[in-house]
């Protein structure tokens, strides 16, 4: 049976499904920041506690971001397939399942943020408004980098998230590791298929928390 795993047919199919899946994850993730973070800031800002306290911007934004985080993922996946189809011009393969993901991942990466920038020190944050810096300054120059290393290690969490997420998307087609789990290991009742897929997704997860925590240490100035 193992000789049946590892022979070059399948070494190839699993270098193609590693580069698919760290495609996805990798563009999936950078593109969730961008949305996620801003929107994760606001949050922070407009807290009751915020430098710009404004309940019903807080309220209708963390409604919004709670609403996407309860959709299961299978589900949004299978939802959103006509906007999928309008953005990429299909509904199958990795460039596909990106949106998706982006849309299940962005509110994810928002709470991430927020729970992050509000372990800054708030006498900093006084500190900076006592000297009449603006809202724009203390979330660029205070904040964000004061928080640094919590949201380096944030980012990591997040992008292992995604990467779960991935594998969910191979029972639609989505492309990646999770497809030949799916068509090579699940549907054909291939136990060592499916386990060589966990073991090398397991891997990438080690991998990504190792260089999440080597990044987050060198940025804490705490420590230096």
């Amino acid at each position: 049976m193992l000789s049946e795993v590892f022979n070059a047919e399948m070494f190839a199919l699993m270098g193609q499904g590693l580069l698919e899946t760290l495609y996805m994850v990798l563009v999936s993730t950078a593109l969730a920041y961008v949305l996620g973070l801003p929107v994760g800031m606001l949050l922070v800002v407009t807290d009751k506690d915020g430098i710009k306290p404004n309940p019903a911007i807080n309220k209708t934004v963390g409604w919004i971001v709670n609403l996407l985080r309860s959709v299961p993922f299978l589900i949004l996946l299978v939802a959103v397939m006509p906007l999928t189809r309008a953005i990429v011009g299909t509904t199958i393969g990795s460039t596909a399942t990106i949106v998706p993901l982006v849309i299940a991942s962005a509110p994810y990466v928002a709470r991430m943020v927020e729970n992050s920038v509000k372990e800054v020190d708030r006498g900093v944050i006084e500190a900076a408004l006592s000297m009449g810096a603006s809202t724009l300054e203390i979330v660029w120059k205070v904040l964000l980098p004061e928080a640094k290393p919590s949201l380096i290690m944030g980012a990591a969490i997040s992008t292992t998230t995604i990467l779960g997420y991935t594998t969910l998307a191979g029972f639609v087609g989505g492309g990646g590791l999770g497809t030949i789990a799916v068509n090579y290991g699940y549907y054909r009742s291939r136990t060592d298929i499916m386990m060589v897929m966990v073991v090398i997704l397991i891997a990438i997860v080690q991998v990504i928390q190792e260089i999440g925590s080597l990044i987050a240490r060198k940025s804490d100035k705490r420590i230096r």
